[in-house]
């Protein structure tokens, strides 16, 4: 699930062949006050070089990536144009519908093969998935033709289609050249689970439907590995290309359908005091109430009477495309200020929509916290929110925390849960509107860094909203206590792949509190220039996550592989600790400072005198990594010392914060 709602160090004897491994041993500076000398023994694991795979090296050589971690000059990615008409009965439970697919090959390859997705199949009998589900059919196929040959179900390598699970090969009557086109077309039909795809789409009660892995999907294509075609097994979600979408949806006449993409026919579908409230709301700061359940079925709120109604959206640049299907829900909306993303010198607006019924109360507020976070994260990413609208979902019933789709998020209804923790989930979201939905990174593989990012984003925005409060705490508590009880995987791990229980924190909670880390070691400006600069590199892009790291080596102007190598890489800790603490005269003192832990990250050492005043000193981290797990800082004279701590403002997550103070134990207590 998209928002985590759950949220003994390594012996070096263990890793005693590292250290064998290393035949020449490097000098070891030590800034021991009484000699100056330098020693020359290793006594710890040094991390190991970063692994790059062959895939992304390739890329490097071929130009489309950059050792920089910028798209390279010969990058290129696929696109799709997807044209869908779907009914919904919501009496049977079921959705018909009919995908056209234009797709585009922008690769320098010629494809003898197509990949499809069907993620309804994760509820066909005897599909391969990691949870039970309901099991409804999947997805049925009446009609499946590539540029207006009939396909049949075939052997793989045969002209025609083939099923497995959630993916769908199909051999075309003739391969797809490069700079060419193909059109893919399906008649198909499903019964609409009651919590399906893991939670992320079904109905609640009567009076409400989400749609969502609704309809045939091309999988990516890519520079690096070519199609890419993982199954879905309901845990880990998207890797999906940039498309154009033209939907229309029919129901039946008393629903209020809203979706990802502009409404086309509003004069056709919304009364005209309903249009009103619309255009109020997007010149309103204000929360403008534009339906009431009250007036579902009424012919003063749709335009057209009749059985059923067709809504006609259209989304551009988007990897999806999910819909909202109500009898019973308040519709509120307003505006929020997302920068000057058309560079005309003056503030863009996005108009901000919240859907949610009677039974969840705390939701009237759903709507300013859409409103704040959207502002808040176009500032603080630096990259304006692009689409038109954004539309906050109330699903209690079929979900518990929240999914994100682009310009959508369906989010249960929190009432046993609170007000704060609904901004909570808000927050998270629609921060996952920057990746993946404008930065698209394969989910299914490297959950973490879209994930972990969020989480971190979604942190930022709770303290501008609640000042004041630790908000990373929780997320480096459940790290830290996982990785005491070693049950923690390394966060490269491909997300389907984890050890049991490890998923949340690998994806989460860990490289949300390693960015944190990241600001600490390169300083506020400089990561925000990094941070920056990746979501203009790779927007509407497909970034992996040696493009996130090249970045930051970038722009900071610094080699960080220590960095990545031993918190991505490996599962090592980080036990930084005061040792041996002598005073001296005229306020004096010197510090031992100790690596307990295997993660090399310098020491920020703070010095708080009895007049109030401080002194801090840093412990660069060249001294670990040429070898040494003890080092010395001399403070300057001056007033009597009453405290030293290492690391106050609690950017590193040190599993052992009790001897991090001196004299008592109240470092980050």
């Amino acid at each position: 699930m998209s928002f985590n709602e759950s949220r003994p160090l390594i012996a070096i004897a263990v890793l005693g062949s590292v250290v064998a491994s290393l035949t020449v041993a490097r000098p070891v500076a030590s800034q021991e006050p009484d000699d100056q000398t330098a020693h020359y023994e290793v006594q710890r694991p040094l991390p190991h070089p970063l692994h790059i795979p062959t895939t992304y090296q390739r890329g490097i050589a071929n130009g489309t990536r950059s050792e920089s971690g910028m798209p390279g000059p010969q990058y290129w990615q696929q696109w799709a144009e997807y044209d869908i008409d779907a009914k919904l009965d919501p009496a049977a439970r079921r959705l018909d519908g009919t995908a056209n697919i234009v797709y585009y090959n922008n690769s320098p390859d010629t494809l003898a093969v197509l990949w499809v997705h069907l993620h309804q199949n994760l509820h066909a009998e005897g599909a391969a998935r990691g949870e039970e589900v309901e099991v409804t059919g999947g997805m049925m196929l009446s009609r499946v033709s590539v540029d207006g040959v009939e396909l049949t179900h075939a052997d793989p390598d045969s002209i025609g289609y083939h099923v497995f699970g959630t993916r769908m090969l199909i051999s075309p009557p003739a391969p797809v050249a490069p700079g060419t086109t193909v059109e893919i077309a399906f008649d198909y039909s499903f019964i609409v689970p009651q919590a399906g795809a893991g939670n992320r789409m079904g109905y609640s009660g009567d009076d409400f439907y989400f749609l969502a892995y609704w309809y045939p999907q091309m999988a990516v294509y890519d520079d690096l590995e070519g199609w890419h075609f993982d199954l879905f097994t309901g845990n880990a979600e998207f890797y999906a290309g940039f498309a154009r979408y033209d939907i229309e949806i029919e129901a039946p006449s008393d629903w209020l359908i809203v979706a990802t993409g502009e409404l086309q026919n509003p004069e056709r579908t919304l009364s005209a005091t309903v249009r009103e409230r619309l255009a109020t709301a997007a010149n309103s700061d204000e929360i403008v109430p534009i339906v009431t359940p009250a007036e579902f079925g009424r012919g003063s709120t749709w335009a057209e009477a009749g059985a059923s109604i067709r809504w006609h959206f259209v989304a551009d640049s988007v990897h999806d495309v999910s819909a909202s299907v109500t009898r019973a829900s308040n519709w509120d909306a307003t505006r929020t200020p997302v920068g000057d993303r058309d560079g005309d010198g003056s503030i863009d607006y996005a108009l901000i929509n919240s859907l949610y019924r009677n039974s969840a109360p705390f939701w009237k507020e759903a709507a300013r916290y859409s409103q704040h976070s959207i502002a808040f994260l176009s500032e603080y990413t630096g990259y304006s929110y692009p689409w038109p609208h954004m539309t906050a979902v109330e699903g209690g019933g079929i979900i518990g925390g929240g999914m994100e789709f682009p310009m959508m998020t369906l989010i249960g209804d929190y009432n046993e849960r609170g007000q704060e923790r609904l901004y909570m989930v808000v927050a998270h979201e629609l921060a996952h509107m920057w990746i993946p939905m404008i930065a698209s990174n394969n989910e299914r593989r490297y959950a973490w860094l879209d994930e972990g990012t969020t989480t971190f984003n979604e942190n930022r925005a709770r303290e501008d909203f609640f000042p004041g409060r630790d908000h990373d705490s929780q997320d480096r508590d459940e790290y830290v206590e996982l990785a005491l009880r070693d049950r923690e995987g390394e966060i490269l791990r491909w997300s389907d792949y984890h050890y049991p229980g490890a998923y949340g924190v690998a994806s989460y909670e860990k490289p949300s509190t390693v960015l944190l880390a990241l600001r600490g070691v390169l300083g506020e400006e400089t990561f925000i220039k990094a941070y920056h600069e990746f979501w203009d590199r790779w927007a509407f892009k497909h970034p992996y996550p040696w493009d996130f790291f090249n970045t930051f080596e970038d722009v900071s102007g610094r080699d960080l592989d220590w960095f990545w190598s031993a918190w991505y890489q490996e599962t090592w800790t980080l036990d930084q600790a005061i040792g041996e603490v002598r005073l001296l005269e005229g306020g004096r003192a010197e510090i031992e400072i100790i690596d307990e832990g295997l993660v090399p990250m310098p020491v920020d050492v703070v010095v708080t005198r009895e007049d109030g005043s401080t002194e801090r000193h840093e412990v660069p981290v060249d001294v670990w990594l040429r070898g040494a797990v003890r080092t010395f800082v001399a403070t300057q004279s001056g007033a009597p010392i009453a405290r030293i701590d290492l690391d106050p403002e609690l950017d590193f997550p040190d599993v052992d914060r009790a001897d991090n103070g001196w004299p008592e134990a109240s470092s980050g207590q």
